[in-house]
């Protein structure tokens, strides 16, 4: 019999009207792009103008005569950064005082004394461990600090800042993406000139950050005229809300020093930490506390860096440990330096000789990794192909996850073929970034219609799609309930069948020649009444 084609021509009439608020809706509107950015570029939207490759990464180096390395020309003499006219050599009568008393005797500020600092107080003074540990980590730097806080005329309290930023940590990341010994945001960092690519964060460099922030805490003593406590709670929650707070107080006729402002708990907090570390390197007895000595002359050197290297050789000719190598030289990002985006590393006095005399004495490549720039947006297999590398090797250097697309202009580290003289170029190495995509087919715009009640979760699980993707298509959040249908859009493969669950079982049920249930006639809009039922014609013999 017959009768089955029928029957599925009646149901899919009938969902074709339940369908009619799902419609691919032809604007030639793209769709938001999910791009995942590395390196210091954003790369926000549109799949023209950012994305497209940068011409100068594209474009191919000017063809150059193969050179042989001279590790002797990979490195410059060892200097103090701080004195670079006096090769690195030591005031022996400066050096055999203790740097803890220019410390103290540099101090400046004035003092703060309440609750919340002897409560600072007891916390550091039951925790020798701790307080031993930080300043073990800040015996590297404090000289040096010390040095550049002084050579400005800056009171030297300012050089134990790091001890409740990040416990003299280069490394620390904070939840808020503060990076470094000082601790800075990504904006506030550019703002004073703190690269942050694929290749470095100067966050995390010893000199530039101590640089920036001693730069940035200038201003601010300067914005809040003189005002040290408050150019501090500046530094840990933005200059604007301290100004805000300020007005807020001179408009109600209060004060306006730092206790007297209303703030958040962690910069009510900061200042009296700040005092109590203080203090406590004021008199260590006073606490239970001995502070190790710490020696008046540079713990590190500069050396200028003139040839690509891996950071492991340059740690093996140091000497050093790689991990004391990192401490020095924490604004690497990848275990290759660019000698055209690096202009120095730091190294402990006595082995900066050592380093300089190795390399000159080297043999073999001293860089077993490079940079390569994407010409087009292509997938990592392809990429690796190209490179001549595993498509499983590249993606874990680079951390690519699976199912993502490189984009045009990315870079990406890969191993350095033993043939090749060339470093890296500059214009690669201080714009390196990678941009990916999910591998996905292109997507069409399709409209729906939230019904009065829905949720985004319920739309998420009806039209197969994420809640996440729904809010952020629609400006709305994950957890909106709808008190009145609405408009809305969704994105879905091109070419692919766009149907609500309920709808595609329905379809099923009315193949398989059972009862439907329809959706309310609010979705159908002027279909099927709410409720009712509908069942297969039976039609009449021949």
């Amino acid at each position: 019999m017959n009768r089955s084609p029928r029957r599925a021509t009646f149901a899919l009439s009938a969902l074709m009207m339940a369908l009619a608020g799902c419609a691919t809706v032809d604007d030639g509107v793209q769709p938001p792009p999910q791009i995942t950015t590395v390196g210091s570029r954003d790369l926000s939207a549109g799949v023209d103008g950012p994305l497209a490759p940068l011409p100068a990464q594209v474009a191919a180096a000017p063809a150059t005569a193969p050179v042989l390395e001279d590790p002797r020309e990979a490195a410059g003499t060892p200097v103090d950064p701080l004195s670079p006219d006096g090769q690195g050599e030591v005031d022996a009568e400066k050096a055999r005082k203790d740097l803890w008393v220019r410390v103290r005797t540099g101090f400046g500020m004035p003092d703060l004394d309440n609750d919340l600092v002897r409560q600072h107080e007891r916390w550091y003074a039951s925790r020798p461990d701790y307080v031993q540990r930080m300043t073990d980590r800040g015996s590297r730097y404090l000289y040096h600090i010390v040095e550049e806080v002084q050579r400005r005329g800056m009171p030297t309290e300012l050089a134990l800042l790091p001890f409740i930023e990040s416990a003299f940590n280069p490394q620390a990341l904070s939840s808020a993406r503060a990076s470094g010994m000082w601790q800075f945001m990504p904006l506030t960092g550019k703002d004073y000139d703190l690269k942050q690519n694929l290749f470095r964060d100067d966050r995390r460099d010893v000199l530039a950050s101590t640089r920036a922030a001693l730069d940035y805490l200038s201003r601010l003593n300067k914005m809040f005229n003189g005002d040290w406590q408050l150019a501090l709670a500046a530094y840990n929650w933005g200059e604007g809300n301290v100004k805000r707070a300020i007005a807020r107080n001179e408009r109600a006729g209060l004060p306006t020093d730092y206790e007297s402002l209303s703030m958040p708990a962690e910069t009510r907090h900061y200042v009296p930490k700040f005092q109590a570390v203080k203090n406590i390197v004021l008199a260590p007895q006073s606490f239970g506390l001995a502070l190790p000595q710490l020696e008046n002359h540079p713990y590190f050197l500069s050396v200028p860096i003139r040839r690509d290297i891996d950071v492991a050789v340059a740690a093996r000719l140091a000497g050093l440990p790689l991990e004391e190598f990192k401490a020095l030289n924490p604004q690497m990002n990848k275990p290759v330096i660019l000698a055209a985006g690096t202009p120095q590393i730091l190294l402990p006095y006595n082995s900066a000789d050592t380093f300089v005399k190795r390399l000159a004495s080297h043999q073999g490549p001293l860089a077993s990794w490079t940079a390569w720039v994407a010409p087009k947006t292509m997938k990592t297999a392809q990429a690796a192909e190209l490179v001549g590398m595993g498509e499983a090797e590249l993606r874990e250097i680079n951390r690519i996850p699976p199912k993502m697309l490189v984009k045009a202009g990315s870079t990406l580290l890969v191993q350095r073929a033993e043939t090749r003289a060339a470093d890296v170029p500059e214009h690669v190495a201080d714009n390196a970034h990678m941009a990916l995509a999910p591998d996905v087919p292109p997507l069409r715009k399709v409209a729906i219609r939230a019904r009065k009640g829905d949720t985004v979760a319920a739309l998420a699980k009806r039209y197969r799609v994420g809640a996440n993707q729904i809010a952020a298509w629609n400006r709305i959040d994950d957890g909106t309930r709808f008190r009145k249908a609405q408009a809305l859009v969704i994105w879905v493969p091109t070419g692919s069948k766009i149907a609500p669950v309920a709808e595609g079982r329905a379809l099923a049920k009315a193949k398989a020649g059972k009862p439907v249930r329809m959706a309310a006639a609010s979705q159908n809009r002027g279909g099927a009444a709410k409720g009712m039922k509908i069942r297969p014609t039976r039609l009449a013999r021949k």
